[in-house]
């Protein structure tokens, strides 16, 4: 049986459409591409944890977290412990920038090894595995019609979907 767990995650768009993603390796999960955030602590609301995973893990404190656009399940193994891990996906627009501040204790804590923001051809032509994988499709929907209402829910994707490396 694996765990429930609870994540938040930030879809930050410059203004010609890229997004900020974040390299995360390690031994449980592998090499995969993700959005800024994580696991919501006891009490925090969605847009609480997406609002402090991605202060957190950018330094950015000036960005407007908008509407929920996607919500998704998985399973991973997570120190140890499998867990099924339901996100919510949200949107929010930026100028392009690098993150700011001493973020490497961050980074290391989180297995980040890199970040690099993402041309809608990116998304498209990329080889490494993105979470969700279908973000190119939900992000291009987004550019054209703005957030859906109500949000996307893609339910459970399989490990095998994910391509976790």
């Amino acid at each position: 049986m694996r765990t429930p767990r609870q994540a938040a995650r930030v879809a930050v768009l410059d203004p010609a459409g890229a997004v900020f993603m974040l390299r995360y390796d390690n031994e449980e999960v592998g090499v995969h591409w993700a959005m800024p955030g994580g696991g919501m602590d006891p009490g925090e609301t969605p847009l609480q944890a997406a609002e402090r995973e991605l202060r957190e893990e950018t330094g950015w404190t000036d960005i407007e977290v908008g509407a929920v656009f996607c919500l998704w399940e998985h399973d991973f193994t997570r120190a140890g412990i499998p867990v099924r891990q339901h996100e919510h996906l949200f949107l929010a627009h930026a100028p392009r920038r690098e993150p700011v501040g001493d973020l490497a204790a961050s980074h290391a804590a989180d297995k980040i090894l890199r970040w690099r923001w993402w041309t809608p051809d990116d998304l498209s032509g990329g080889t490494e595995p993105l979470w969700p994988p279908q973000l190119p499709e939900l992000l291009a929907g987004v550019r054209t019609d703005g957030p859906p209402v109500p949000p996307i829910d893609l339910g459970y994707v399989s490990n095998g979907s994910v391509s976790l490396g």
